[in-house]
């Protein structure tokens, strides 16, 4: 069994760098325009299971306008669909090992209690785990193909055990109870060892070992730090792990279960995030967080050596995949100014094979712009890491407005991916500076730390530090900079118009939150295991922090906001609630400021539904073009906008 995950969650957005002179070339040029219909029309693609004989790929497009799930030849060709929901998004996870039967996943229209479905082959779709309110999660296969790993908090609500399914009654078995409020994070293939983790705080986790046949729980990290469960060799005598244990940045450890030997296996100048075997462990996949991309190794594991990956002249290869006999590799290939294809590569024949084609064929590739890194000081001296992306059309006979684009979390980072959003708002003439802020992930764990118990305070500063860098900027308006995020960046959003009111000209808050007090004390029951450590982070709400919490919830202070503002927020959110975004709106429209309001009834935390996405982001732009590109304070006498646009549920 491979439980892996091999690659970096959160991520958000990517880019490859271009030479400046070729930016300066373009920008003499004429960019077409385009609209939020053709920048949607991008097709999404995800995950990339093979079939048993390599024939196909499965794979999850939003292509209808939600997600569903499609097959694809290995070797190219038209999509073919197999689920054709127009509600809920439907997504893949994977071929059966032994037949063409599919295993795919949904929940109810973003509320995050996902079930395990079947597509059987007369083409019948049933609930295998039909619990009520259960949430599920497929963990893999069993080495013999006949069953399937799965977490459920059907027992508890708030802790997943460990179940092996049958897959010819799909009936189901406990083979790991937790009751240590531990996470699961692998197992190996002969079901002896468990690999577990405890959160401590929201850098550092304990890692076991529990063996099944003595009952045993060994602890494999030595000193608080953070670690992470990469996979178990093919004899099961080898446990692979990431630790900093002693270090900035994460690194590869292998344990032997015999001598006890902790040895490291790879090392890099940036977090090694992610590494795992194919079946047969033929090769070993190893990926590096490089200053906001992955950079991907594939190692012989005879030779120990890397193979060679094909070219891609200039784009990325951000996630690969194998099919289960190791002949045939799947690989997305994307960079800040392209969204990620699929394709295939046969490693016996060496030949390659395109499976999408996803940037809507209106949109000139020229007209999009290639990202690059910067660096700025904060207040304090502290280096900030930051993506920027400046319109071609941008210059200093031509400045632009720009906004600050602030990541969730808190401790997640902004990536170098494609992002539709991001190119609309640049094409629209939109300098976008995304700012990765101290207690940002990815540049080591002393920076990772540095927002412990500051946040709206110090990681604020460094946005309105990123606000003051951009307003240097010969080709940026330094007059009009806003400000925008989702989830924890919508608080960031929220933060900056409240406690820096006269820093930011607008604020775009998507789903952000607003009140910790209420958000930390409603996390979901299955939050549970890192409960605590969110906690140690950001203050306990039952405890005296509260106090701290309120005076860092911008609820509390609305009468500090002056500046336009809208809000989106999805009603089927259970992680930022939807009082919190009617409460922050209703707070700030007593300030007699403009403020808009997108509630979308049939969304949870963040927008899947391509048509909401459309809504939302033409909804942003115009916000943008009517307060921060023109001058919108009313005038004596006039009343500013307050407006609410519905979505409609399907």
């Amino acid at each position: 069994m491979k439980t892996k995950i091999l690659g970096c969650c959160i991520a958000v957005f990517l880019f490859s760098c271009k030479d400046d002179a070729k930016q300066t070339d373009l920008a003499k040029k004429e960019v077409k325009q385009y609209t939020i219909e053709q920048f949607m029309d991008n097709e999404a693609i995800g995950g990339g299971s093979f079939s048993y004989d390599n024939s196909q790929l499965l794979v999850s497009s939003n292509r209808s306008g939600i997600y569903n799930v499609y097959t694809v030849s290995a070797e190219g060709g038209e999509m073919t669909a197999i689920t054709a929901s127009d509600s809920t998004s439907i997504f893949a996870d994977a071929f059966f090992p032994e037949d063409n039967r599919m295993l795919l996943n949904a929940d109810g229209n973003g509320d995050e209690i996902d079930h395990l479905f079947v597509r059987d082959l007369e083409g019948n779709i049933k609930d295998i785990t039909p619990e009520k309110g259960a949430k599920s999660s497929f963990y893999g296969w069993s080495d013999d193909n006949k069953s399937l790993y799965y977490g459920s908090n059907k027992r508890d609500p708030r802790f997943f055990d460990v179940y092996k399914m049958n897959l010819e009654d799909y009936s189901s078995e406990m083979i790991y109870q937790n009751n240590d409020n531990l996470s699961f994070s692998g197992m190996s293939s002969d079901e002896n060892y468990f690999a577990l983790s405890k959160s401590l705080n929201t850098n550092d986790s304990d890692l076991f070992i529990y063996d099944s046949k003595t009952g045993e729980k060994t602890k494999i990290n030595e000193n608080n730090s953070a670690n992470s469960a990469q996979d178990f060799s093919k004899d099961n005598n080898i446990f692979y792990y990431t630790t900093d244990d002693g270090g900035e940045f994460s690194y590869l450890m292998s344990y032997n279960f015999e001598t006890k030997e902790r040895k490291k296996v790879v090392e890099k100048d940036w977090d090694v995030s992610g590494a795992g075997f194919t079946k047969d462990g033929n090769y070993m996949v190893v990926y590096v967080n490089e200053d906001g991309k992955n950079a991907i190794e594939v190692i012989d594991t005879k030779t120990n050596t890397p193979i060679d990956l094909p070219d891609f002249e200039g784009k990325s290869i951000t996630s690969v995949g194998f099919s289960r006999d190791e002949s045939w590799m799947r690989m997305y290939v994307g960079g800040s100014n392209s969204p990620s294809d699929l394709y295939t590569y046969n490693l016996e024949t060496k030949k390659q094979h395109r499976l999408s084609d996803v940037l809507n064929k209106a949109i000139d590739a020229n007209d999009l712009v290639t990202a690059k890194v910067v660096r700025y000081k904060s207040f304090d001296g502290v280096e900030i890491p930051a993506i920027y992306y400046l319109p071609h059309q941008a210059s200093a006979d031509n400045k632009v407005p720009a906004m600050v684009w602030v990541h969730g979390g808190p401790g997640g980072q902004t990536r170098q991916n494609f992002s539709s959003l991001i190119q609309y708002m640049v094409n629209h003439g939109y300098a976008v500076l995304a700012v990765n802020n101290r207690g940002s992930s990815g540049y080591g764990k002393t920076f990772y730390q540095m927002d412990n118990k500051n946040h709206g305070e110090k990681d604020l500063q460094d946005c309105v530090e990123g606000k003051n860098w951009l307003a240097k900027q010969t080709e940026i308006d330094g007059d009009k900079i806003g400000i925008i995020g989702g989830s924890y960046g919508g608080y960031m959003t929220m933060a900056a118009l409240t406690y820096t009111p006269e820093e930011f000209d607008v604020g775009v808050n998507l789903f952000g939150v607003t009140n910790w007090i209420r958000t930390l004390k409603s996390i979901p029951p299955y939050w549970e295991s890192f409960r605590e450590s969110l906690y140690d982070e950001l203050g306990d709400p039952f405890s005296a922090d509260s106090v701290r919490l309120k005076r860092i919830s911008p609820l509390f202070h609305t009468d500090k906001v002056t500046k336009p503002l809208i809000v989106l927020q999805g009603a089927q959110d259970p992680r930022v609630l939807q009082v919190e975004s009617d409460e922050i709106v209703a707070g700030v429209r007593k300030n007699n400021v403009p403020v808009e309001y997108v509630l979308f009834e049939d969304e949870g935390h963040g927008f899947i539904k391509k048509e909401n996405q459309i809504e939302a982001n033409e909804r942003i732009v115009q916000f943008l073009d009517k307060y921060l590109k023109k001058d919108a304070a009313p005038k004596d006498g006039q009343e500013p906008v307050n407006e609410k646009i519905e979505a409609e549920t399907d």
